[in-house]
């Protein structure tokens, strides 16, 4: 049995999880401001905003040690049996939820959670460099980087509608079995990678290989695994790990706290937020796909991989600067989720592209790694931008978590510039002389 297009079968399987991933994730953000009153009666508003703000801090330290953790896992067993270890772990964590009750439960619940959907990124970096040629990575990038958007517009709804009908603790167990489900497709689907999958066709796996010949380090089978000394000695990887950590905290800002934002400066309740949340995540959502079509679009044109990567990550930046200063002062609530949404569409137009790096400078058995401490420097920065959340935006003004957002958007652009002067591949058998053609 042949299957055409294998490998965009392939992204969209991770797309799906990753859709999974932020509707999990976003459950108890949703939920929160209609049972943190009743589990914490006793807790003023700032109080409880506070509570929240721990558990999403030990989610995102979690978070941050799992990007380390699975992105060496992945080089280790393959991106097939990680995603399965990864969405199952945090499939069965997200059903724990239901059984949870004070600080500490949802604390434990929210740290293994953390730990388990971390997998997700360096899994879809390390699918991404497996499956797709060069010009083809920012697209596939986006594909599944669009699934963390279209979770966000699905989640909010989907848990307001949950909410009027069942318990808060069956939402839990209903969205973790669907993570549970997804493992099936995925093990009888990705049964290799693409040079010797049985259901490939011949014209794609020609297509595939020779797309990533310039990328030594997926196609050489004399380049092995580099170690995080080696890693770590370049300073382009630096500049991969600063533009993550610098960059991060910006959508996570959103992430957790769109629902809060909302009932804290709009006075919605749950119902309401459904009809709101999910428009800034269509600005990402648009963003995530527009940055894959430009980029391939310009490197089929003969933009170098150096050029594209670097305006795509230019433009984001520029488009979120202003934009989050303007959120000092929305207006309407309409008018904030707008400009939520353009934010979320220039923070995917940056993202995608700073993703593919890893991809671009290693390739093969160093993506995981490198896109793993990426993740997890990003994660500590969110981690403390999420712990400073109630103190900058206490009696409802979120005016210094916004400059804070913007001063971090032109961070990001400076790393990218200083650090990665020359975006072409990096490994243990090539030099800094040594070029591959399309990143000339």
């Amino acid at each position: 049995m042949k299957l055409k297009n294998l490998r965009w079968w392939v992204i969209t399987l991770i797309a799906l999880a990753t859709v999974i991933n932020y509707i999990d994730r976003q459950s108890l953000n949703v939920l929160w401001p209609a049972i943190s009153a009743d589990l914490y009666p006793d807790k003023s508003q700032d109080e409880r905003k506070e509570i929240y703000a721990i558990i999403s801090v030990v989610f995102v330290f979690s978070y941050a040690f799992g990007q380390a953790i699975f992105g060496r896992v992945f080089d280790w067993i393959g991106t097939r049996m990680g995603f399965v270890l990864s969405i199952g772990i945090w499939s069965l964590a997200t059903i724990a939820h239901a059984f949870a009750q004070g600080l500490l439960m949802f604390s434990l619940v929210r740290s293994i959670l953390g730990i388990a959907e971390a997998g997700n990124w360096p899994g879809a970096t390390k699918g991404n460099a497996e499956w797709f040629p060069t010009d083809e990575r920012a697209l596939a990038q986006g594909i599944f980087n669009s699934g963390a958007a279209i979770g966000g517009i699905i989640s909010i709804p989907l848990i307001a509608y949950l909410s009027v009908h069942f318990s808060w603790q069956i939402i839990f167990v209903i969205v973790g079995l669907v993570g549970l489900f997804w493992v099936v497709p995925w093990v009888v689907l990705v049964k290799a990678p693409p040079k010797k999958h049985p259901w490939i066709t011949d014209e794609e796996r020609e297509y595939i290989l020779t797309g990533q010949q310039s990328d030594q380090a997926t196609n050489s089978s004399e380049v092995q695994a580099l170690s995080y000394k080696e890693v770590l000695s370049h300073k382009e990887s630096w500049g991969v790990i600063i533009s993550s950590a610098a960059i991060d905290p910006i959508w996570w800002l959103f992430v957790f706290w769109i629902p809060i934002y909302l009932f804290e400066v709009y006075g919605m309740d749950v119902k309401t937020i459904g009809i709101y949340g999910w428009v800034p995540y269509v600005g990402a959502m648009f963003g995530a796909w527009a940055s894959g079509l430009f980029a391939k679009n310009r490197l089929q044109n003969g933009w170098s991989i150096n050029k594209t990567r670097k305006t795509i990550i230019g433009l984001g930046c520029l488009i979120m600067l202003p934009t989050l200063l303007a959120m000092s002062s929305p207006g309407e609530p309409a008018n904030a989720v707008v400009l939520m949404a353009i934010i979320l569409f220039g923070f995917q137009l940056a993202i995608n592209n700073i993703q593919t790096l890893p991809s671009d400078f290693f390739g093969g058995g160093s993506v995981g790694t490198l896109s793993g401490v990426a993740g997890m420097s990003a994660k500590l920065t969110v981690a403390a931008l999420t712990s400073l959340i109630p103190w900058l935006t206490a009696g409802g003004n979120y005016t210094p978590a916004f400059v804070i957002g913007a001063a971090l958007a032109l961070v990001t652009f400076i790393s990218v510039v200083v650090l990665c002067p020359d975006i072409r591949p990096i490994t243990k058998n090539t030099t800094s002389e040594q070029k591959g053609s399309n990143y000339e």
